[in-house]
């Protein structure tokens, strides 16, 4: 049963790395006349969007490739926590961003 829901998990991240270049693709940077509150919050979906990827990349080169060399698993491992805990921190600086612009409208 373990490897069910792994193979779920491949599939989910899989699914997500396509989702990731799809946001990517559609948040690139064709509007020149937004003010600056706007372009903090695309960059900060850019930028959640980019650590994702980031993470789904690393997540399929542990899972694809058997690397024998202890450091670049340990290091592989680093980047997936690293970008997991970025991707976090970005998607709730968004909310975090839309109170600050509203107590700054009032």
């Amino acid at each position: 049963m373990p490897t069910v829901n792994l193979c779920c998990h491949e599939f989910v991240v899989a699914i997500s790395s396509i989702a990731c270049i799809l946001g990517l693709w559609l948040l690139r940077d064709c509007n020149q006349g937004i003010d600056d509150f706007q372009e903090t919050e695309e960059n900060l979906l850019r930028m959640s969007f980019a650590y994702w990827l980031v993470y789904c990349i690393a997540f399929g080169i542990d899972k694809v490739f058997l690397l024998d060399s202890n450091v670049i698993i340990v290091s592989l491992r680093i980047t997936i926590a690293l970008s997991y805990l970025l991707t976090f921190f970005c998607i709730l600086s968004l909310p975090l961003h839309k109170f600050a612009v509203h107590k700054i409208e009032e």
